[in-house]
C-alpha cells in the first residue's frame, strides 16, 4: 500500500470515527420535549431522545464502526462496496435530523412516542435543534469519509500480505516464479543457463514456500534474482 493510500485510509477512518461519535452523542440527547395534560393533574413534560425520535441513529453509528473494521479488511471492489454502504448510512441518518430542522414537530408522532394516554392533550412539542444538527454533522463526516474510501480503493490492498495464510503465500510464490521463468524463456528462447528476470520479492516468496529459488526449472532457467 502506497503512502498516499495509507494517508487517505487514515483520514477516512478518522472521519468515520468522528461521524459515529456524533451520531451516538446525538442519539443520547433530547430531540423533542413534549408537555401534556390529562386534565387530572399538573401538566407533564416528556423528553424524547434521539434514539427514540430517530430510532435508527444508534444502529447507524454502530454500522459506521463496523465500516472502519471493514475498511482495513477488504480490498479492491469490496472497498467501493464499503464506501457505498457508508453513503447509505449517512443519508439514512440525515433524513430525520434534516426533517426536524426544517419542519415543525409532528404533534401526533410526539404523543405516540411519548406513550401518552388517550385522554392526554399535547400542550406543546418543541424541538431541540442542536442534537439534530449534530446528527447532520455526523452524516456529513461519514459522507466525506465514504468519498475518501472510494478514492483510495484503487491503491488500497487491505492488510499486509505478511498476514496471509501460508497456503495463499505459497500459491503467490509459485505463480510469481512461474510467471518470471516464462517471461525469461520468452525473451531468450533457446538459451539455457541464462539468469531469469526474477524479482527480489519472488525470490523471498519462493523461500517462504519451501522451494529452492536457485534451482533451474523445466526450461533450464536459473531462478537466482539478478543483483
Amino acid at each position: 500500500m502506497s503512502t498516499s493510500a495509507r494517508r487517505s485510509l487514515a483520514v477516512a477512518v478518522l472521519l468515520l470515527a468522528l461521524g459515529a461519535a456524533a451520531l451516538w452523542a446525538s442519539s443520547r440527547a433530547t430531540w423533542v420535549r413534549v408537555v401534556s395534560s390529562d386534565g387530572l393533574g399538573e401538566p407533564r413534560a416528556e423528553s424524547l431522545l434521539g434514539a427514540t425520535w430517530a430510532a435508527a441513529t444508534t444502529p447507524l453509528a454502530l454500522v459506521l464502526i463496523a465500516a472502519i473494521a471493514a475498511t482495513f479488511a477488504v480490498r479492491g471492489r469490496w472497498t467501493v462496496l464499503v464506501a457505498a454502504v457508508v453513503v447509505l448510512v449517512a443519508v439514512a441518518a440525515a433524513i430525520p435530523a434534516v426533517t426536524l430542522l426544517v419542519t415543525t414537530v409532528d404533534v401526533g408522532r410526539a404523543a405516540a412516542l411519548a406513550e401518552l394516554p388517550d385522554r392526554a392533550e399535547v400542550l406543546s412539542a418543541r424541538a431541540s435543534r442542536w442534537p439534530a444538527a449534530l446528527a447532520v454533522l455526523g452524516s456529513l463526516l461519514a459522507l466525506v469519509g465514504a468519498v475518501t474510501i472510494a478514492r483510495a480503493a484503487g491503491s488500497t490492498r487491505g492488510l499486509s500480505s505478511r498476514y496471509d495464510a501460508p497456503a495463499v503465500r505459497r500459491e503467490r510464490a509459485e505463480h510469481a516464479s512461474e510467471t518470471s521463468a516464462s517471461a525469461a524463456a520468452a525473451e531468450r528462447p533457446g538459451k539455457s543457463g541464462d539468469t531469469g528476470d526474477v524479482s527480489e520479492r519472488a525470490f523471498w516468496d519462493a523461500l517462504d514456500a519451501g522451494r529452492d529459488p536457485t534451482a533451474p526449472d523445466a526450461t533450464g532457467t536459473d531462478r537466482t534474482p539478478e543483483r
